[in-house]
This record gives structure tokens, C-alpha cells and sequence, in this order.
């Protein structure tokens, strides 16, 4: 049995597909931290980030921040639902704080104007009602600065090399880190972010054999996580945003990365649950 004393960061992954996939929710991660910090790393698409929290029994209306990665729509179309099903659940409470750079955020103002889904009035720093209530508030987020998330966690953004805008997340809480790679290419700017942290969440495309593919997409191969992962001295792997080639069987994946990273790994599948406790 764990200590219970030991603080850790309970990570749930509401989806784990890549933008093609027919078998698997887009991407979205769920951090519950020691402090008590709830947030949302990325919102899928569509209902799923309420539909797989609802089956982990993680109600999506309890979380205060989100922290975007990039604009394209399967990582954050999904915030639609999850603004929607919070301010119906939270009536007259404090907006979601939306973290992210400027592109990525002007990206979801344009999508909130499409959808019309419960904001129906952009203003330069929230995401309001007819009834002119915030429901969504922006915040602008630097390369490097720090996001103050809760008494003892934070969260720090860094370059990813995807599209323009894209950023990776690096989370620490009561000694605990947690990075995020965004979608990317190899990235030397990850590899500075992730130094020593003990859990790494890197995005796959593929296998070596279509790396000249993955690289025009904006991705990286299982063997560029490993390498990332092994440079970085992470203590664990975990391989998300999985093609529909590698939806029913990942080891292939799992191989590659290893033949570069020694220590432990694992492909994430919807509603996978991991724990990182602080050494």
C-alpha cells in the first residue's frame, strides 16, 4: 500500500489519439495534484474529455484551468463541452482560465464564435455569455514564465516545433514534475524543459520507417521520444497521440522507443490511469 504522506500527481488520459483516429478520443489529459490543483491538459474533441471523465468517474466541471497546447481542433474543440457542462453544473462561479500563447488562444476565440455553444461575445480577456457572463478567460502565457496554478503547483510552457503558436507543458507540484510534449518534432527546447523530470507524456506519429512522414506532419517517431526521453534523464516514458496504425497494438512503438530509452514505458490508451509520486 502507498504512504499516504507521499505527495503525487494522479494522471488520467481522457484520450489518446492522434487527429486521424477512428477508435480513439483525441487528446486530453487530466492532472489531479497534492495541493488540490485540478487542470486539463488539452480538451479533445467533441464530448469525449466528459464522456471518458464521466467513466473514471472525474466530473469535468471540476476543474478550474486548462493549458492548450496549440489551436488545431482536436486538441481543444472539445473545450466547448467542458465550458459548457461547467457553467450548468457551477452556476454564477468564477470563469475557466484558459493558458496558452496568443495564437493558440486566438484560435479558440474564432472556434467559440463558430460554435456558439454558450459564448456568444469575444472581449479581449474572457469568452462571455448572452447574458454577458464569463465562462472563459484568456491568459496570454510567455515561453519560460511561470503559470501559478494552485498554492504549490505550477506550470511552465516551452516551444514546441509543430505549427506556429504550438507549446509543450512542464508541471511541478509538492516536488513532482510532469511534461507534456505537445505535438512536435524532435525538439531540443523539450529536452531542456523535461531535464530530470519524472514523468515525460511525448507524442508519437510513427515508427522510423515513416519518419520523413512524420516530420512533414509536425511529429516526432517512437525512437525521437526515446531519444528525447533519454536525453532529458526523465525517470518514465509514457507514448500518447497513437495513429490508427498503432491503435490496437503499440508494441512495435513501445520497441523502437526503448532501443533509446532505458527506463520504463508505456503507450497510453483512453482511460489509462498513472501515478507519479514524489522520490
Amino acid at each position: 500500500m502507498a504512504d499516504s504522506n507521499i505527495p503525487e500527481i494522479q494522471i488520467s488520459f481522457l484520450g489518446t489519439g492522434s487527429g486521424n483516429s477512428t477508435s480513439r478520443a483525441h487528446t486530453a489529459i487530466a492532472l489531479h495534484c497534492p495541493d488540490g490543483t485540478r487542470l486539463l491538459l488539452d480538451a479533445g474533441s467533441g464530448n469525449s474529455a466528459l464522456r471518458n471523465g464521466g467513466e473514471l468517474g472525474i466530473p469535468v466541471e471540476e476543474f478550474d484551468d486548462v493549458l492548450l497546447t496549440h489551436h488545431h481542433p482536436d486538441h481543444m474543440a472539445g473545450l466547448m463541452f467542458v465550458q459548457f457542462q461547467r457553467a450548468l453544473v457551477r452556476d454564477e462561479e468564477s470563469p475557466m482560465r484558459v493558458h496558452s500563447t496568443e495564437e493558440a488562444l486566438e484560435g479558440l476565440k474564432r472556434l467559440c464564435l463558430a460554435t456558439r455553444l454558450n459564448v456568444s461575445e469575444i472581449t479581449p480577456h474572457a469568452g462571455r455569455t448572452d447574458a454577458g457572463r464569463e465562462v472563459l478567460r484568456w491568459h496570454p502565457t510567455r515561453i519560460g514564465d511561470a503559470v501559478d496554478l494552485g498554492p504549490r503547483s505550477t506550470a511552465r510552457p516551452f516551444l514546441a516545433d509543430h505549427i506556429n503558436g504550438a507549446i509543450g507543458w512542464r508541471v511541478e507540484s509538492d516536488g513532482i514534475s510532469v511534461v507534456f510534449s505537445g505535438d512536435t518534432r524532435f525538439n531540443p527546447e523539450l529536452v531542456k524543459a523535461s531535464q530530470g523530470a519524472d514523468l515525460l507524456i511525448h507524442e508519437v506519429y510513427s515508427t522510423e520507417e515513416s519518419e520523413e512522414q512524420a516530420s512533414a506532419v509536425g511529429h516526432s517517431t517512437a525512437a525521437e521520444a526515446g531519444r528525447a526521453a533519454a536525453q532529458a534523464d526523465v525517470s518514465e516514458l509514457v507514448l500518447t497521440h497513437i495513429t490508427n496504425a498503432f491503435h490496437t497494438n503499440a508494441q512495435s512503438l513501445l520497441e523502437e522507443a526503448s532501443t533509446h530509452f532505458n527506463g520504463p514505458i508505456r503507450a497510453a490508451q483512453d482511460l489509462m490511469q498513472v501515478t507519479v509520486r514524489a522520490s
